[in-house]
């Protein structure tokens, strides 16, 4: 009787077949680099704007040049297909390689004013946020107000806006301050995110809080770093504003206090929270404050330099000083003092990527005013609306909605401004709508869309992230809010401007 034959060894084996495969097969790591299909898009929509659409005469080949690459930066500022500053980066490098700019003039807008200022207040805001001086702030309103939950909602929006000025950067507010404080009251009143508890009162409480942070935002040019790079673009189109923050707050006080005040009672009525009454939201925050106890020295020294630093900011035109310059007299102090050490300002990632992409944005809306474009643009525009037969003002109501509802298609408000702004400014004047009444208007409205959508600004994106709010309430609250922000603006706003003289 035969035996059947034993089967072959070791080349058979399943670990022998893997290395097999392995050695016939190449294994490719992970791509690490740009995504494919945004990537292509973008740098398409600029390849075909260059050589595509013919070039007006009105102007040079650099001009139409440098036009086809800035719609390619903005396209992949929209896109994502790398991180805002490569991104930016790489197409500032574009604009040296095609020779369409020197080195010169493609880094000249690094040593921008109004950049360094938005640096320095992110260290600023570093400083509110590691001496605590922020959350005490906060703490404070929460335990005078927070008796109810309508109370509680407008105690965390007057305590945003009165710490706004020394803390341009709204996200940093929502996401360092405002967001730990709410997600501790909801879970103290037993409301969890993706639940059903959410509305019992931590969505109501995140919706308040990102609503308001419009007004607050708008409320002072220190609030956010995009009122700023408003004003300093204003400025490149021939826009004179004396006293700049004076100017500022004085048009926006109105308007921007009464879209404050009525924010949270509108939204309690349209989305209502299942908890009225928080009994225990004043016991939390002073329980939070006896655990911090008395006042520390850095946080005396942090509020008096930001007063100090607030003062100057107000009086600085008067007494000659330079916005930057007194953001620099303040930060220096800090560090002095020892509120800050260069590790916190080396780590503050966002001031750093915010120098870079601010840098190339600003440094290519300057080169195509200079080289004619927004002009070439705003006259386009503005003779069409002309042959409409437009009064002036209707020109800007036009203009103003559709700087507004295009930010469907932004994901920040900083990219949007350096985008849009000049553009829309260059069209009001060109639409002889009054220049200081056109600027302000134009940087307000930049405010108010940053809680469009989930993805309109820094903030909108850490409040719904959080989990407490559905998407679709999200974008429904967004345009209702939108609509009663027109109408607050469009008509308070308007009789409050009327008074001042603007128009």
């Amino acid at each position: 009787m035969s035996t059947p034959s034993s089967p072959l060894p070791s080349n058979t084996s399943p670990t022998s077949n893997t290395n097999h495969h392995r050695r016939r097969g190449i294994s490719l790591p992970p791509w690490k680099g740009a995504k494919p299909i945004p990537l292509a898009i973008s740098i398409s929509i600029g390849i075909l704007f260059r050589f595509a659409i013919p070039k007006p005469h009105q102007l040079s080949t650099k001009a139409w040049q440098l036009l086809a690459i800035f719609l390619t930066t903005i396209s992949g500022l929209i896109l994502g297909p790398l991180p805002v500053g490569a991104w930016a980066f790489l197409c500032l490098t574009l604009t040296v390689v095609t020779k369409t700019l020197t080195f010169a003039a493609a880094f000249a807008a690094f040593t921008n004013e109004v950049i360094w200022l938005i640096v320095a207040s992110f260290f600023f805001s570093r400083g509110f946020i590691k001496t605590g001086l922020g959350d005490r702030v906060a703490l404070c309103f929460v335990s005078w107000l927070g008796k109810n939950t309508l109370g509680l909602s407008y105690g965390l929006a007057l305590s945003e806006a009165a710490i706004s000025p020394a803390i341009p950067s709204t996200t940093a507010r929502a996401g360092g301050i405002f967001l730990p404080i709410i997600k501790s009251l909801a879970v103290t009143a037993d409301s969890h995110p993706k639940d059903d508890s959410a509305k019992k009162l931590g969505a109501y409480l995140v919706q308040s809080q990102l609503q308001s942070s419009s007004s607050s935002s708008a409320l002072f040019l220190t609030a956010a770093a995009q009122n700023l790079l408003c004003v300093k673009l204003a400025e490149g189109l021939g826009v004179k504003i004396s006293s700049k923050w004076l100017t500022w707050f004085k048009v926006s006080c109105i308007p921007a206090l009464v879209s404050l005040l009525v924010t949270p009672v509108i939204l309690y009525k349209i989305f209502p929270p299942e908890m009225k009454d928080t009994p225990d939201a004043p016991l939390m925050a002073r329980r939070r404050l006896d655990q911090m106890g008395p006042i520390k020295s850095d946080q005396w020294v942090m509020m008096i330099v930001m007063l100090v630093t607030v003062a100057l900011w107000i009086s600085g035109e008067a007494l000659g000083l330079a916005s930057v310059i007194t953001a620099m007299l303040g930060l220096s102090l800090l560090l002095a003092f020892g509120i800050l050490d260069w590790d916190d300002c080396l780590s503050e990632k966002s001031a750093w990527d915010t120098l870079a992409w601010f840098g190339v944005l600003i440094g290519m809306a300057t080169q195509l005013t200079t080289l004619g474009v927004v002009a070439w643009m705003s006259n386009a525009v503005a003779n069409f609306l002309k042959s409409l037969s437009l009064h002036w003002f209707g020109a800007f109501c036009v203009l103003q909605a559709a700087y507004f509802f295009i930010h469907y298609l932004f994901a920040s408000q900083t990219a949007h401004v350096a985008a849009l702004y000049s553009a829309f400014l260059g069209m009001c004047l060109a639409s002889k709508v009054p220049a200081l009444f056109a600027a302000l208007a134009l940087g307000y409205n930049t405010n108010l869309f940053g809680a469009l959508t989930h993805y309109s600004s820094g903030q909108a994106a850490v409040y719904y992230g959080a989990g407490y709010v559905e998407l679709r309430d999200v974008f429904k609250l967004g345009i209702i809010f939108a609509l009663i922000n027109i109408v607050i603006w469009g008509l308070v706003g308007a009789g409050w401007w009327k008074i001042l003289g603007l128009y």
